[in-house]
């Protein structure tokens, strides 16, 4: 176990004005509150905070964020309290290790719901305070690093969590030496057997190489020599995650890799950088395809880098990073490179403090996700949302004004538009690739210049949140949707209110909800017109909260003719762009001779089909019948037949009834469903029978059910789907007369 001097060292070699009062006080402090505390491996509990402070010493981090290492467990597990912490060490130091505390309590693998609304929690502290996440991610590097002491049950969890959550975090904010080592860790946990396959696949290969890898090291070493350029060569393996995940996504076998090895040449300065590419590429071909310049476009993460492959000296390729040494300390150290040391003057207890700047791109991606935080997203949303951003590479796209927008690969013009403002994405009706119109479906490659074309009309298709690859697109377009819906819901209450203040000889209008809200239990007059179209709110409720005194003093008798009304239309679209209309109002009266007869205008309505809460009941309508809608509470409108027995349920709740008609697309024809009742004689072959009828009058069976046998007949229960009332009766007709069936009729309710 380290000792107390040796910590202090360990920040001096990179801080030598380190404040060693306050480093030798947490020691003391963590240590004497741990007292006789133990891990699950027996050594003393203490051991694990200070492995914590030297992992964050490594990474050159200054005494305040080592000793929140140091006391970061103390509140949790001993007897410390935040205001001891603070009267000893400051509130900056309290409020992190009081913050890190309440994360640790935390089960970020626990229900799905849990999970997300944990790590808003944790992207929300990490934004206030870069300290936290360097800490967290130390904590868990050392709890990796002793897993095998931790009980079987749990190891998977844990190993599953830093595989889904910190390493690819570790990532997104420039860590890479981090991220490497926890993935390879939780690798070795969640799939041992391909882990130590390929570490021992690795260790043969570069046993074998060796001498190749020290040729091309001279190499290259003299290529530079020889044109002047000062710098150091170095070789590095693929790490054995790194290695698997290749193999599994282009289905390789480990034999096809071809960069198991790659070389990193570190020089001084920027213009080094590319004096060693042009002696590269110069000196060896290079392999198409195979160069990126991230120093000209760094990452999001605020990589920087330049990527190329060279068929080397012996045939072989070569994969080489040119960087200088301070793109090689961000990449390897990320956030945390960015350190700025400058004194905090008066502070409590003294000494140097720490800042790491806010404005680099890591920090653009997190302000980015927080953003999404207020959007209202629903937790299992960002979560899904969330680790897709995490894992995905990236791809880079320009505007037509050369502005530089930074995606996830295999983004489309649609992620796009939404990455430059919501409304742009809104809009988005079309696009154009390098001055080319494709379509919005055409995956982004780096450097592509697209142009959006907008439309004020456009309302963005619920299809495209299934299309789509970034979080941003995704919330926008489901929220879209939901307004949309709400919208068309909300015009729908207002018609059947409309009818319902008439009949009671009252006028109606929006204001006059204003005042009765707190009585209907709703924030807006929209939330409640959108619940009565939906249902969920009578609206006879509604007129009794605006005229309490009002009696219904209707009498049970003929109503008299009333004047034909305007019709009125409004639109609802669903997933496969599939228009329905919905109507103003209808009911369904009956008069003195028991005829049906119906009030208000019809409106048209197309197939049901797609995620839009407009569906066929059971027994299905096609088109031909008369068909009438009912208004679900809370699940949308249900279409019937006007024969349908069902309909008799909703006699007494004439504001439910919604009057609709069919209006066919002859250019996009599709079929609807029907339910038939057909009695066959029970003998060999008559299912097949029966069926080969319904094939060769081109109907489709969606189920079937057998629902009484006799010893004589069968009862069958069959779920068709026919283009119109006419294809059904033509069918019904043909099983008839076909000599297996004894009946063949439609059921309706």
């Amino acid at each position: 176990m380290m000792r107390q001097y040796e910590l202090v060292e360990r920040v001096q070699r990179y801080k030598p004005d380190v404040n060693e009062a306050m480093l030798n006080r947490a020691y003391v402090y963590a240590m004497q509150k741990h007292g006789h505390q133990k891990r699950a491996s027996g050594d003393p509990y203490f051991s694990h905070p200070l492995e914590v402070a030297a992992i964050l010493t490594d990474m050159h981090l200054d005494e305040s964020t080592i000793a929140v290492a140091l006391l970061h467990d103390t509140i949790e597990d001993t007897t410390a309290t935040r205001a001891e912490i603070d009267e000893l060490f400051g509130p900056d130091i309290g409020k992190l290790v009081e913050g890190l505390t309440k994360l640790k309590k935390l089960d970020l693998v626990s229900k799905k719901a849990e999970q997300a609304e944990n790590l808003r929690k944790l992207l929300l502290a990490i934004s206030e305070d870069v300290r936290v996440l360097l800490v967290k991610l130390a904590d868990r590097l050392h709890n990796m690093r002793t897993l095998d002491h931790v009980p079987e049950n749990k190891r998977l969890r844990i190993a599953e969590e830093t595989m889904e959550i910190y390493a690819p975090l570790a990532g997104r904010m420039g860590m890479q030496g981090m991220r490497e080592e926890l993935e390879e860790l939780g690798f070795r946990y969640i799939n041992p057997e391909a882990y130590h396959t390929v570490t021992e696949r690795l260790a043969g290969v570069f046993a074998r190489n060796k001498g190749v890898v020290g040729e091309i090291e001279r190499s290259l070493g003299a290529m530079f020599e020889k044109h002047g350029i000062k710098a150091e060569v170095t070789s590095r393996q693929k790490k054995p995650w790194s290695v698997f995940r290749k193999m599994e996504a282009k289905a390789l076998s480990f034999e096809q890799l071809s960069d198991i090895f790659g070389f990193r040449v570190m020089v001084d300065t920027v213009d080094d950088c590319y004096r060693a590419l042009g002696a590269i590429h110069t000196t060896w071909s290079m392999v198409p395809g195979r160069f990126k310049d991230y120093i000209s476009t760094p990452k999001q993460n605020d990589y920087r880098s330049i990527h190329t492959t060279i068929v080397g000296p012996s045939r072989q390729r070569i994969e080489l990073q040119i960087r200088t040494w301070e793109m090689n300390n961000v990449a390897e150290y990320g956030v945390a490179a960015h350190a700025l040391y400058k004194d905090k003057i008066g502070k409590p207890n003294g000494g140097g403090g720490h800042v790491i700047s806010n404005e680099t791109n890591a920090y653009a991606w997190l302000r980015h996700t927080i953003e999404q935080l207020a959007e209202g997203d629903n937790p299992e949303d960002f979560l899904e949302n969330t680790r897709l951003e995490l894992f995905q590479d990236q791809v880079f796209c320009f505007t037509p004004k050369g502005m530089l927008i930074a995606l996830p690969r295999g983004a489309i013009p649609i992620d796009f538009a939404y990455a430059v403002h919501t409304d742009v994405g809104d809009s988005c009706v079309g696009a154009k690739i390098n001055g080319r119109i494709m379509p919005l479906m055409t995956e982004l490659k780096n450097g592509d210049e697209v142009e959006i074309i907008r439309s004020k009309a456009q309302v963005p298709p619920a299809a495209w949140e299934s299309m789509v690859v970034t979080g941003k697109a995704r919330a926008a377009i489901r929220r879209a949707t939901k307004n949309a819906i709400r919208k068309q819901f909300s015009g729908l209450g207002v018609r059947i209110l409309e009818r319902a203040f008439e009949r009671a000889g009252k006028t109606f209008s929006k204001d006059g909800l204003k005042s009765v809200l707190h009585r209907l239990a709703r924030k807006d007059v929209e939330d409640v017109l959108a619940a009565v179209g939906r249902g969920e709110l009578a609206s006879n409720d509604v007129l009794r909260a605006v005229f309490p005194d009002f009696k219904d003093e209707r009498v049970t008798q003929p109503q008299q003719p009333k004047p034909q009304r305007e019709e009125g239309w409004f639109n609802l679209r669903n997933a496969a762009g599939m228009l329905f209309q919905l109507p103003t109002r209808a009911r369904r009266n009956k008069d003195k001779a028991g005829q049906e007869t119906k009030d208000g205008g019809a409106v048209p309505i197309r197939g049901v089909s797609g995620d839009l809460p407009v569906r066929f009941a059971e027994e299905g309508a096609v088109p031909g019948d008369r068909i009438v809608g009912i208004v679900q509470p809370g699940s949308g409108i249900t279409i019937y037949p006007i024969q349908s027995p069902s309909l008799q349920a909703f006699d007494d709740q004439p504001e439910r009834w919604i009057d609709v008609r069919w209006d066919i697309d002859e250019t996009n024809k599709e079929r609807f469903p029907a339910r038939v009742s057909v009695t066959a004689i029970n003998a060999p072959g008559s299912l097949a029978d029966i069926a080969q009828v319904i094939a060769v009058n081109d109907a489709n069976i969606h189920t079937l059910s057998m629902i009484r046998t006799a010893p004589d007949f069968t009862e069958m229960l069959i779920d068709l789907e026919v283009w119109d009332l006419k294809h059904l009766n033509r069918l019904l007709t043909q099983l008839k007369e076909n000599s297996s069936v004894s009946d063949a009729r439609r059921v309706n309710g």
